[in-house]
């Protein structure tokens, strides 16, 4: 007996219409259990000040260490394109802001250099990076929205022309080693000379063209991007790649690695070049739909 089976046609409709079902049950199991967030905790506390980036194209210098020869090069540059709006604070969080978190026994307190007599409008300077994550986080509890360190390059997308070219601007093939070398001297000792210890108030430093505020003052920013360091043959080709999530970018005058626990960068653990005079932080409001599950797996341990 002949056996007839039915050959369906297979269609980007019909391969898409499991993922969107998997897609809405899982949306709709994590409104159930709590995983999509929930009303803000304890008194009702205003969000920061935001600006709201257009998307567009730039160009960004990939941040990380990388080596050709041996010797250090410059990281290439791309052009990315942001596809979404990007809502990021208009003025790193203040030392006020940071000691609520305090006041309310979610965050250690700060260990700034340089004590605000106007703490309302300085920003928060001594914290780490884990403190910075903490404040996301308690920020995100008692706003009922969700906010999270920016990423390297979403800075450098939030303050256009103000961002910092860490290029030594040295032919990467060139045959003589001191080139790069030299460079990098003069680099860091143009760094050091530029000093503005003590942090200023709120708009000192002027806006980028997005109405971003203070990027690039005397207080570097902590990111959520991880060191790298790429090794490149003769040819360009990468060789090795690796991260260090231990230590992390703080992007102001120019990138600097720290790591996660440093609070005064110019009391030790600069993981190269010259050391910020004060790092603080701002954060991006994360809008996407499914951003307070996210969270909620991170806030369990989970590497999302």
């Amino acid at each position: 007996m002949a056996v007839f089976s039915e050959k369906r046609e297979v269609t980007p409709v019909s391969l898409a219409i499991p993922s969107v079902l998997l897609l809405l049950l899982t949306g709709f199991l994590a409104n159930e259990t709590g995983l999509l967030g929930s009303a803000p905790v304890g008194a009702p506390l205003d969000e920061p000040a935001v600006v709201t980036v257009a998307p567009r194209e730039f160009r960004y210098r990939v941040a990380g260490e990388f080596f050709k020869n041996g010797y250090a090069v410059d990281g290439p540059v791309e052009v990315v394109r942001m596809s979404a709006p990007l809502t990021i604070t208009k003025y790193q969080v203040t030392a006020a802001d940071y000691a609520r978190c305090v006041a309310e026994e979610a965050c250690l307190p700060a260990e700034p250099e340089h004590v605000p007599a106007d703490p309302e409008r300085v920003p928060a300077t001594g914290v780490s990076y884990d403190d910075a994550q903490t404040y996301a986080v308690w920020l995100s509890r008692r706003t009922g929205e969700v906010w999270v360190l920016p990423t390297d390059q979403q800075l450098a997308f939030a303050a256009g022309s103000r961002f910092p070219d860490d290029a030594l601007g040295v032919d990467e093939d060139s045959s003589n080693p001191a080139l790069p070398w030299l460079a990098d001297y003069y680099r860091e000792t143009g760094r050091k000379a530029s000093r503005e210890p003590e942090p200023q108030r709120l708009g000192h430093f002027g806006e980028s063209e997005s109405g971003l505020s203070d990027f690039a003052g005397n207080v570097w920013e902590w990111t959520s991007t991880c060191i790298r360091r790429v090794t490149l043959d003769r040819t360009g080709k990468v060789t090795s790649d690796a991260s260090s999530c231990g230590i992390y970018i703080a992007t102001g005058k120019h990138r600097a690695a720290l790591s996660s626990f440093v609070r005064n960068p110019k009391g030790g653990g600069c993981a190269v070049g010259a050391p910020p005079d004060n790092v603080g932080f701002r954060l991006v409001k994360d809008t996407r739909w499914y951003a307070p599950l996210l969270q909620t797996l991170r806030e369990k341990g989970l590497d999302v």
